[in-house]
């Protein structure tokens, strides 16, 4: 059997993971080991970030949507509510859009809560 030496695989390895270090700060660009802990390290952030991101918008849209409800006199909630009520079925995404660029469909769809919630029984107090 032949033997076989890593020399090419390795370097391209390593030269890989130097290719994600630059712009590192120092030794950390330079100097393999310093790389691949930096590199792994901000992988994983990188990682974490993804899942994050998907949190953080969700976060700025309820936002959007609740002022634009507010200046019209309902809560987030009752918005919410009426919005399920009135069988629109539109996700946090499209109506914070709706509410930022096109504010006449928001006033439409604020009617329609309205009607809906209006139409609703009241609650039965405990």
């Amino acid at each position: 059997m032949p033997r076989v030496k890593r020399g090419t695989k390795r370097r391209a390895s390593r030269a890989k993971t130097l290719e994600l270090a630059s712009g590192y700060f120092l030794t950390k660009s330079k100097l393999y080991r310093s790389a691949q802990e930096a590199v792994e390290r901000g992988l994983k952030f990188a990682y974490t970030g993804r899942k994050r991101k998907k949190r953080d918008f969700r976060k700025i849209w309820i936002v959007r949507i609740g002022a634009a409800a507010r200046e019209a006199g309902l809560s987030y909630s009752k918005f919410m509510h009426g919005l399920k009520l009135a069988g629109i079925d539109l996700d946090r995404k499209v109506l914070a859009a709706t509410a930022n660029d096109d504010a006449a469909q928001f006033t439409q769809i604020i009617g329609q809560v309205k009607a809906a919630l209006a139409a609703a029984p009241a609650p039965a107090a405990q």
